[in-house]
């Protein structure tokens, strides 16, 4: 199922591919909890309306609560073992699922970016699972900088206005140009199976092209012992309102001991 030289592979480069991680059922089962999250949105699906959502690109966040098999496969599949060797951490939590489909020809590319900046954590014990319902060939496939993990945390903004609408200006690095020089950097990319997955850390940089016959994919983000909540004073993406709450919430610095993100591994 993963070997050493993946988990050194993923050590070095914060990004590996891992074959047939999920078996047939379980990928038939993301099916239809996909199909389900495409008839249903929920409160954080973007875009909300059914006339923006007919133009081809969906996303949906945290659907793991009322999707069974999301939460099913989030908690008893390989993931959180291969999450434990690839962080080499002795705990995992399962922190959220994100849901993205593109439908057929949209040419809609998803720009270069760091998730973790995003998010209200801090840490480095991190593990994204991109797992594609379909075949999805190289040209079509989401690409990573190998190596950027343990660098610095870049500037996110909204993928189509650029705002800095999450750290002020100036706080952080930008993204580089990496599209007008490719050669600089080493992007990784693969033709990927039904079962197979790009398993990469929330710092790691990556980006998607638009699609010829369109894409389903499931995310499912795990965390490990080192992370901590980072209390942000703006809306996270995806956002957890849940954690202000005074009694049950969690401040900043504490772990992630809440059961929005339940322990899965061991």
């Amino acid at each position: 199922m993963i070997t050493n030289h993946e988990i050194q592979q993923f050590e070095r480069e914060g990004v590996v591919a891992i074959r047939q991680i999920l078996s047939a059922q379980e990928i038939e089962s993301l099916k239809t909890a996909v199909a389900s999250i495409e008839d249903n949105p929920g409160p954080l699906s973007i875009p909300q309306s059914r006339e923006e959502r007919s133009k081809g690109f969906v996303e949906d966040f945290r659907r793991w609560q009322d999707q069974k098999p999301i939460e099913t496969i989030a908690r008893n599949s390989s993931l959180p073992q291969v999450a434990s060797l690839l962080t080499k951490s002795s705990t995992i939590r399962f922190h959220h699922d994100h849901i993205l489909v593109r439908s057929k020809g949209n040419q809609q590319r998803t720009p270069w970016h760091q998730d973790q900046p995003y998010y209200d954590l801090n840490g480095t014990q991190t593990v994204s699972f991109w797992i594609p319902l379909e075949s999805v060939p190289v040209e079509e496939c989401m690409e990573v900088v190998a190596g950027t993990h343990t660098g610095s945390w870049m500037m996110p903004r909204t993928f189509v206005d650029k705002e800095a609408r999450w750290f002020p200006e100036g706080t952080l690095q930008e993204v580089p140009d990496i599209d007008n020089d490719r050669d600089s950097f080493s992007v990784r990319s693969w033709a990927l199976e039904p079962g197979d997955a790009i398993c990469f850390s929330f710092l790691s940089l990556h980006a998607a092209p638009g699609s010829r016959k369109g894409r389903r994919t499931v995310s499912l983000r795990y965390v490990g012992d080192n992370v901590r909540r980072a209390q942000r004073s703006w809306k996270t993406s995806p956002p957890f309102p849940e954690l202000e709450d005074p009694v049950t919430g969690l401040q900043d610095g504490e772990e992630l001991n809440h059961p929005l993100f339940p322990v899965v591994w061991p």
